[in-house]
């Protein structure tokens, strides 16, 4: 998109409310490959990817400009002041607009044989078919996006995400750390023990996990392994099992559609599946996935393995392959003062 690269260069400074309870904090906003991306002005770390095809200006001609990352709103919000970023963001949703094909100017034979054509696919295809094309295609971005709408329904029975801002800052970098770029680590306050994998790379804790493993810890290090060994976990079973898929089947042929021609998802489509994600059982994918990034992260499998079963009975692979069985890891992924910060990010 012509646009589009135009500003690939551009930054500007933001004030992102990533839920409605938690502190505003300053971000550099930027132009990502069809995104919004924002990332911590100190480490450049993306907090957060925006679709650009769905966000949306909140307060058209006034100044600042308020942004949603889709229509409707949802529980984030991003302010921006620069004139320069709101004019980039303006002309680039111009450009989408303009690209988008408007039923209104095609002809009559066109738009029927298109109805038609619409038709025989609801008819023929099996909705299953519809959500596996939909999930194949999906672009990160989007994913995101469905990621934090399913995120956003388990918070209105779990609470907000945590969102003390040293918490953030940790778990951003733990997230770049252990899972790569394009990923987030969330917490949620409660309704959830354990780890969940959302789609577009978002991996929620709850933090009563975060408080079983601080107070059954009995060494130093103990703690972090654990929750790191369900964050590997969340991980390891999102990848082998795609979890757009299942969010996709929640909202139905007709909302799939939509999403195939409008680019997003109705608002309400998700609504409800987030207590369905929160009454699932905690992911228990193989041993070999979870051990590999163990073994890459520095991390021993032990302590995760014990939290799932005390007498290691039933983990005693994760037990036996322990890549730190006989040495411990030189260094823990987190200091103790940034796991200080993680215990932390509910309070407040």
């Amino acid at each position: 998109m012509t646009a589009l690269a135009q500003y690939e260069r551009l930054e500007a400074a933001g004030t992102w409310r990533p839920a409605p309870h938690a502190q505003r904090r300053e971000v550099i906003v930027s132009f990502g490959d069809a995104t919004l991306v924002l990332s911590d002005p100190r480490s450049d770390t993306p907090l957060s990817h925006w679709s650009l095809p769905a966000v949306t200006r909140m307060n058209p001609g006034s100044a600042p400009a308020l942004y949603a990352p889709h229509p409707g709103g949802t529980d984030e919000e991003l302010e921006i002041g620069d004139p320069d970023m709101i004019a980039a963001i303006d002309k680039v949703h111009r450009a989408i607009e303009r690209a988008r094909p408007h039923p209104g100017r095609l002809r009559g034979t066109g738009l029927a044989i298109l109805g038609l054509l619409v038709a025989g696919a609801a008819f023929w295809w099996l909705p299953e078919g519809l959500v596996d094309y939909a999930a194949r295609i999906a672009p990160p971005a989007q994913r995101a996006a469905i990621g934090g709408m399913v995120l956003d329904d388990m918070a209105r029975l779990t609470g907000p995400a945590c969102g003390r801002p040293a918490g953030q800052e940790v778990l951003a970098r733990l997230s770049a750390r252990l899972l790569g770029p394009g990923h987030r680590i969330e917490v949620l306050p409660e309704g959830l023990d354990g780890a969940r994998g959302l789609p577009g790379g978002i991996v929620v804790l709850g933090q009563a996990l975060i408080e079983r493993a601080e107070a059954r810890a009995v060494e130093p290090g103990q703690a972090v392994a654990v929750v790191v060994g369900h964050i590997f976990a969340a991980d390891a079973a999102a990848e082998t099992q795609d979890p757009l898929l299942p969010a996709l089947r929640h909202a139905g042929t007709g909302r799939v559609l939509q999403l195939l021609t409008r680019g997003a998802l109705p608002p309400d489509a998700l609504r409800g599946y987030g207590a369905a994600v929160l009454a699932e059982g905690e992911p228990r994918p193989d041993d070999d996935p979870i051990l590999a990034r163990f073994s890459r992260a520095g991390v021993p499998s032990e302590p995760y393995a014990r939290d799932l079963d005390p007498s290691g009975e039933a983990t005693l692979g994760l037990i036996e392959a322990n890549p730190f069985r006989t040495s411990l890891p030189v260094t823990l992924p987190v200091s103790e003062a940034e796991w200080r910060a993680i215990t932390a990010i509910c309070e407040g």
